[in-house]
Order: structure tokens, then sequence, then C-alpha cells
């Protein structure tokens, strides 16, 4: 039996966009490739707002992440953590030998603007990261409030990790003065795993222009010259199959409406919070809630392995908490194609199965 996925990715992906993965093959150096990338970029860009480059790796988003860092930090990063996803930017860096410092804060708790005012004050980095949304904590970043702050350092190279909103929060990259915009496609765009795609600014690109030791798969200069180059094409073979399919799913996204789609994701995140409340509580502070995914305090000491196990019988999982955090919390996605009405159908179950 398939059991309905509210876990924070992969997520339920519909079946005529998995029936795109099965397209047949074009060449990766045809004039049919380049056309289905460029497609891509322009709607890409619609769900950005952004006018730059759309780069597109066949690996998860932690490619694009570890490839931003090393290929744009000329001389020091700034990691910010919310949670796990954070600390694993920071571990990246030092992989590849990337000076880093990382700054952390509570779980549950937000990166503010203060905090990145004071970071970057010293004059010691040329690079920051921020999680839009960890999946970890359920927290999102006020990234409106944030792009306020890098108003006053247009030399520092923003990258920012949407891996688990974009296409469920709006995140207007050009206005919110994001270099580096990285996602993939197995949450809230809808789609199987195996895909990143990120935007890259001129700045990005002139930043990795002086970086000497830029990786070679993930060098995201790499990437971006190739498509300049030679008519939006890729250095090494795509995967031809997800493109085919995120071709097709951005048309349906696009078809929903934007404001729309946020809109959807919003309600069911008000939806889950108010029931969380109710029954348990909240983990992050709910000013800082995600839209894509709640993160719930266990209250009530349920056994959670047990409460999936029996969700599982009735044709649904959710997650557990994540890392320490296991038992103390568990999480439920509501991201990508999900609608309000299924919500609550798990919601239901869940009170059902309830001690």
């Amino acid at each position: 039996m398939h059991k309905k996925m509210f876990i924070p990715g992969p997520v339920e992906v519909k079946e005529e966009v998995l029936a795109k993965m099965a397209t047949p093959m074009i060449g990766h150096r045809s004039k049919e490739a380049s056309q289905l990338q460029r497609s891509i970029t322009e709607k890409m860009q619609r769900l950005w707002y952004t006018k730059h480059q759309i780069l597109l790796s066949t690996s998860s988003g932690s490619g694009l992440m570890e490839g931003a860092i090393r290929s744009c930090t000329r001389k020091r990063a700034a990691v910010f953590s919310v949670g796990a996803f954070g600390d694993r930017w920071y571990k990246m860096a030092k992989a590849n030998n990337v000076p880093a410092d990382l700054f952390k804060v509570e779980l549950g708790q937000a990166t503010t603007p203060e905090m990145v005012e004071e970071v970057l004050a010293t004059g010691k980095y040329d690079l920051i990261t921020i999680t839009h949304n960890e999946t970890s904590t359920g927290v999102k970043n006020p990234v409106e409030e944030i792009a306020e702050v890098m108003k006053s350092y247009p030399d520092v190279v923003y990258c920012l990790d949407t891996v688990s909103s974009a296409g469920g929060s709006k995140i207007p990259v050009d206005e919110l003065g994001v270099d580096i915009c990285i996602t993939s496609t197995q949450k809230a765009l809808a789609l199987p795993p195996g895909l990143a795609i990120c935007t890259m600014s001129e700045k990005a690109v002139s930043a990795a222009r002086e970086v000497e030791h830029r990786g070679f798969y993930l060098d995201l200069l790499a990437l971006y010259e190739y498509i300049e180059k030679k008519d939006y094409q890729y250095p090494s073979t795509p995967s031809l199959s997800h493109m085919f399919a995120l071709d097709y799913q951005l048309d349906r996204i696009l078809a929903e409406g934007l404001e729309e789609r946020f809109a959807r994701h919003r309600a069911m995140a008000e939806y889950v919070r108010n029931w969380a409340k109710t029954h348990f509580a909240l983990f992050p502070e709910e000013r800082y809630c995600s839209d894509t995914l709640t993160v719930i305090t266990n209250t009530r000491g349920i056994n959670v392995g047990e409460l999936n196990k029996r969700l599982g019988e009735r044709g649904f999982v959710i997650s557990n908490g994540y890392g320490d955090l296991k038992e103390k919390t568990f999480r439920i996605a509501h991201m990508g194609d999900v609608t309000l009405e299924e919500v609550k159908e798990l919601l239901a179950n869940i009170e059902e199965l309830l001690p």
C-alpha cells in the first residue's frame, strides 16, 4: 500500500508529472535540449521573480550549496544556522578548505537582521549563507528584514537555501538582493528527487572569477559560462528526464497561479498550526513558523514512532523529529501539490489515534 507522504521531502508527485519522466530521450547537445533548458529558465525566473541566470545540477540541493560556498567565497564565509541544514553548509565549507565561521541560534529561533548586521559590520566576510526554511526546526527566517541589512553590504555575495520553500513561499530573489538562490525538486516543487536549481547573479559570477579552486563538477562559474557560450547546454550530461518533468510541472504551477499557490500553502500551514496549538504546542516561535511544514512539540509524550506505524496502516506517513529532536517533536509537511482537504484528513486520523 502506498502511504500518502506528509514528510519534508520527497513529497507526493502527480501521476501525470511522473509520466513525463518517461519521455523518450533526446541528445543533450541537441537544439531540443537547449529549448528545454531555456523554457525551464524562463519559468523558474517567473517563480523566483528574477532576471538572473538559472543553473541546473543533477544532484540534490546540497550539491549547489557546496558549489556556491566553494565557488564564490574569496575571503571568508559567514554561515548562519538555525538547524541541521545550516550546519551542513558550514561542514561543506570546512570539507572544501573554505575559510568560514558558524553563527548558530538556539533550536527553534531565527536568524535576525541584527545578527547579520553585527557579523557583517566586522568587514571579515565576503559571502553569507542563510537558510530560508529549516526543515529540522520548522523555522522560516525573516529574509525580508535581512534584505534591508544586505543593502549596506553590496560586495557581499548572498546565498539563500530555499530547498524546502521554493514553490511554496514567495521568494522575490531580485527584490531580496539574493545572488545565489538554491532549491531542489523533491519538496515544494513536487517532483522526484535528483535535480537542483539555482540563480546566479553577475556579482556572484564576478566573485567566482576571483576564486582559483572552485572544484570541477560543482563549479558554478563553469556551469554559468557553458550555458552562456553553448546556448543553454551543460558541460556534463544533465538528467533530461527530470528536466522534462520540471518543465511540465512549472506549467502546472504557473497555471495554478503563483499567488494562489502561496496562499494555499499559507492556509495549510495556518490550519496545522492551529491544530498543533490545540493538541500539542508549536516548536518554533509562531512568527517564524514555516509555510511548508510544521514542527510540533510533543507535549503529551506520545510515542511518535508508534503513531507513525499506526498511521502507515491507514495509508499516511509523517516525520519524527530530526536528530536530537526525535520523539521530542514531530513534523507534518504541507508542501507541493497537497491540498487543505488532504491535510484535514491526515489530522483527523491522527486525532483518532491519539491516546
